[in-house]
């Protein structure tokens, strides 16, 4: 079984996921999908991972992939047992999920759908689908809301846990609005328990407990206030602000990059969080300034971010006194065999590998060169190619 406790409190270096995962948050007036069933914590962790794997193809692609090693490391369980996972997949393929909302036309649409439509485990290998009317709900940026995948992995509860998930969309208008009690039973998964139809269970086993774990763990503060109907509690709504004493969960992803003059100068050249955090862990500090020097000394260059992509993505941008580089010695050879591993990685999957590799190094000093050169550092070297064989031995093979 998982130590949940001692895994979920260890972050993921994610790099704020950015580019669709970033675009705004729901609306007041525009309901959320609805996920029904009794998901368990492990479930519902799982169901945010798999969407943020899929998110940027959910459109394009009919299925989608995600190592099990991966996966098990973004939910925060490390164990090998196969048969929790496995059950866990089963659980969201046997969950349904509805939605109830307006189209772009202003028309009601109401559907139903398995969250997920299938779910195969081969080879290491987690291979998942949506259905096609669910994946365009999910991709629509006015239902998605980014789940800090870090904030997640800490909390114990599962009805913490939804319960952040149904607030945090809502940080920015400051209120989740008036839900019935049937509806915010159903949320919590505990609609069809005749002991949560009294108010006073549901306050007390799952309201305030729930509102306790979000406010200590998330980087949220939300306050429950009550509406009657004559005696009886009819409704609840959640006041919801940011929680400034948690907020550095959002920004610091333990690498320590963006405290560094190198990544503040690619921020202002108007690069994202992501590919400015992405160029300084493969390339490195050094390099990444002297493509940004090159860059500037150009003169006349109408796209910089651009012209400094092309740099270092082809090398050039260097002093042309430099002479031209000897044949590939078999280091260099293995280390641009892992750099197109790592590129054909989704940015999940690049921080949980990154996670996981660090975790073998004991040596404080391979530490800090691993997070400072990425897959570059020199003193990793057969520690870095022997992980990459193990995670894919045919990429090395023709070297062999």
């Amino acid at each position: 079984m998982p130590r949940a406790g001692e895994a979920a409190m260890q972050d993921i270096p994610t790099e704020k996921l950015s580019g669709a995962l970033r675009r705004g948050s729901v609306k007041k007036n525009v309901a959320a999908i609805h996920v029904s069933g009794k998901l368990t914590l492990l479930q519902r962790k799982l169901s945010n991972v798999l969407l943020l794997n899929a998110y940027d193809t959910l459109s394009t692609k009919p299925k989608h992939e995600i190592d099990a090693r991966t996966l098990c490391l973004m939910i925060g369980y490390n164990s090998n047992d196969m048969e929790t996972l496995k059950q866990s997949l089963r659980g969201l393929a046997e969950t349904v999920a509805e939605w109830d909302m307006l189209d772009d036309k202003g028309r009601q649409e109401w559907g139903v759908s398995s969250l997920l439509s299938y779910a195969k485990l081969k080879g290491g290998i987690c291979e998942y689908a949506y259905s096609p009317a669910l994946a365009e709900k999910l991709h629509d940026p006015k239902v998605f809301a980014l789940i800090n995948l870090n904030i997640q992995r800490r909390f114990t509860s599962g009805h913490a846990l939804a319960l952040y998930e149904n607030c945090y969309r809502f940080v920015r208008t400051g209120s989740t609005g008036w839900w019935p009690l049937d509806l915010f039973r159903r949320l919590m998964g505990v609609d069809g328990s005749a002991y949560y139809e009294t108010f006073k269970h549901l306050n007390a086993k799952v309201i305030k407990p729930a509102v306790a774990e979000v406010n200590k763990t998330s980087n949220i503060l939300v306050t429950p206030e009550t509406r009657k109907r004559g005696r009886v509690v009819s409704e609840i709504r959640f006041l919801i602000k940011e929680n400034p004493q948690l907020a550095i969960l959002d920004i610091d992803d333990g690498e320590g990059l963006r405290n560094g003059a190198v990544y503040r100068r690619l921020r202002d050249l108007g690069v994202s969080d992501r590919l400015a955090k992405q160029w300084l862990s493969q390339h490195g500090e050094e390099q990444v300034a002297a493509k940004m020097d090159f860059v500037a000394g150009q003169g006349g260059v109408k796209s910089p971010v651009g012209y400094l992509t092309a740099a270092l993505r082809e090398g050039f941008g260097g002093p042309e006194d430099t002479p031209a580089p000897p044949p590939l010695s078999g280091r260099a050879a293995d280390l641009a065999r892992v750099m197109r591993l790592v590129e054909a990685r989704t940015p999940t999957q690049r921080d949980a590998d990154k996670r996981l590799f660090l975790r073998q190094l004991t040596d404080p000093n391979h530490r800090a060169d691993f997070e400072r050169h990425g897959w570059m550092s020199a003193l990793n070297t057969r520690a870095i190619k022997a992980f990459w064989e193990d995670l894919n031995p045919e990429a090395f093979a023709e070297a062999e």
